[in-house]
Formats: structure tokens, sequence, C-alpha cells
């Protein structure tokens, strides 16, 4: 394992190999900004999800009539990821390892800069096989909230009408529960999460911010990420608010095991490269 550090003016920030994982973020002003991952509540800190984010129905898929088995967030999160460069304000980790359900020629790189108060986050896959083949990515950012949850809200971008998709096991309903008709603000309640995380699939803000009384302020912008989620542990009363920003949506209970079917997944075709991206900002 190593830890990469990179830094700007206001930000450092420490990132581990394993999982190409964010391990620490300290803003100007010296203090930490993400959970440091406390195993007797939740030992994560801010793990990538490829090649799905949350699970599929069964922990499987069909992808030209072949079942293919994915357990819940994929497989990369615990791996050993190479360290490809490193300069001072950016680094760029590699995975290419293969899965019993994910056999496909690949590269994946997570690419980490930080510029001012902002760490910019992109993903960036290449296909490198003839064969088109489906992923999704997701991000799982945990960020620290000291006092806990109830001290601060959540706020949005654009006036939305907050359909909450119920979780149920890896899937989720189909029918969501409104939680509100008409608002810029949610208030966090750990009441909120006694089922499983908060699933927004229709959310017209691409960008969100955490605020408390303390007058600190995590945004995140995803403007390629359609699903945006909140989770923490409730039980615990958890000092961390995660803001998930995944390409697809956990599966419904009934979906259908074609990948292709399956809502947010991208078909990249043989040769191909896409990238996804989304930005975090502490002030």
């Amino acid at each position: 394992m190593a830890l990469i550090t990179i830094s700007s003016a206001k930000l450092q920030v420490v990132i581990s190999s394993v999982g190409a994982e964010i391990q620490s973020v300290t803003d100007a002003m010296g203090r930490e900004r993400m959970w440091q991952g406390d195993e007797s509540i939740w030992s994560g800190r801010a793990p990538i999800l490829f090649p799905v984010a949350g699970g599929f129905r069964d922990d499987q898929y069909i992808f030209r009539g072949k079942t293919y088995p994915m357990t819940k967030h994929g497989f990369v999160r615990r791996r050993e990821w190479q360290v490809e460069s490193a300069t001072e304000n950016e680094a760029v980790f590699l995975m290419t390892d293969k899965h019993e359900g994910f056999p496909f020629d690949y590269a994946l790189r997570a690419i980490f800069r930080a510029e001012g108060d902002t760490l910019h986050v992109t993903y960036r896959v290449n296909n490198l096989q003839e064969d088109a083949f489906y992923f999704s990515i997701g991000g799982h950012e945990a960020y620290l909230l000291p006092g806990g949850i109830e001290q601060y809200q959540v706020y949005f971008d654009e006036e939305e009408r907050l359909d909450r998709y119920v979780i149920e096991g890896n899937s989720i309903l189909p029918e969501p529960v409104r939680m509100a008709e008409s608002t810029k603000v949610l208030p966090l309640r750990y009441s909120d999460y006694t089922v499983d995380a908060l699933v927004f699939k229709h959310l017209k803000s691409r960008g969100v911010e955490i605020r408390g009384g303390d007058g600190r302020c995590v945004r995140v912008e995803a403007p390629e990420h359609p699903v945006t989620m909140f989770w923490t542990k409730p039980n615990m009363h958890a000092p961390y608010l995660c803001i998930e920003t995944w390409c697809n949506a956990p599966d419904l209970i009934d979906a259908p095991y074609e990948i292709e079917k399956k809502f947010g997944f991208i078909c990249l075709e043989g040769g191909g490269q896409t990238e996804r991206r989304h930005s975090i900002t502490f002030t």
C-alpha cells in the first residue's frame, strides 16, 4: 500500500493505493474534512464503486446471454491500484484487474487534482478490446460533520420535489416516497436513515451542499451522475454524511437481469474511452 499526498494552496489530500480511496482532506484552517473510517461504525472513507454502484438483483446480471456474478459495489474498492503518476497537485491511479463478473480488457483511471479549495475527481474508462461492455461507476465519499448530522442541512441548487426510492436489500421499491413537494433544503435527521440511504433518481440539481452552524460547507458538483444518494449510520449517530454520486441506480426489486435494460449503465464500444467527473469544494 502507498499513500500519495497532493496539495493546493488551500487543501492537502491523502489517497491510498488500496481502492484509490481518499483517506484525508485537510483544509486551509488545518481541519480534517473526511470521515476517518472508525471500524466500530464504518471502516470506509471514500470507496470507488465499479463496475456497479450499489447492487444487482440477486448479485448477478446477464450480458449477451451469459450470467455474470457481481457483489454489491463491485470489486475495485479493496484492490491495490497502480500509482501511474503523482505530482504536487495531481495523482493518477490505474486499475486493470479482471473479475469473474467483469472479465473484460479495460483500464480504469481515478484522477485526483487539487485546485484552490476544490478537489476534482475524474473516472476515465478505456475499453481495450474489440467488443463492447457495460459498466457503471460511482463515488461514496464520507464527509466529517462534528457533532452529528442533525446540526447540518443539505442545500440543493434547484427547487426540488424530493421523491425518495426506498431500499430493500440490494434493490429499491418501484414507487418512491415523497419527502417534500418543493424545497431547496433537506434537514438531516438520523431517523431518515433507519432503512438505508436516501436514493434520488431525478434531481434537477447537479450541485448540492452540506452547511452547518459551525460555518463549514462541503459542495459536491456531479453533472454527469444522474443518481444522488445520502447515507450515514443512524444507530451510531455517526458524525458523517456520505454524498454518493452514481451513474446507475440500485436495481428495482423486479428489474430485468439484462444489463442493457438497467438504469444508468454505460455501453462502451470496443476501443472507446469515456469519463465521468465530479468536484468537491471545502469551505
